[in-house]
């Protein structure tokens, strides 16, 4: 069986036009204010609130936004 090269000279030449006829406008656009940012907890934290997670049978983003809520109600409180 012989090895297909990974680049081939044909695949790397950029044409002079391409043929958009068919494309979706939008398709890979997300808007900013729907974009999920990804937030890492430190081990320690992780671990403690995965444990009552999974005491409670929810999700550790139940958990954690739960407590975050409280923490901002408490903060509104103050004045904050």
């Amino acid at each position: 069986m012989k090895k297909q090269s990974i680049s081939r000279r044909e695949d790397n030449i950029i044409k002079k036009e391409y043929d958009f006829s068919n494309a979706v406008k939008g398709k890979f656009y997300r808007p900013m204010e729907k974009l999920e940012i990804p937030i890492y907890l430190d081990k320690e934290v992780k671990e403690f609130f995965g444990k009552t997670a999974s005491q409670k049978k929810i999700g550790l983003d139940k958990v954690v936004n739960t407590i975050l809520r409280k923490e901002m109600e408490m903060l509104k409180a103050m004045g904050i």
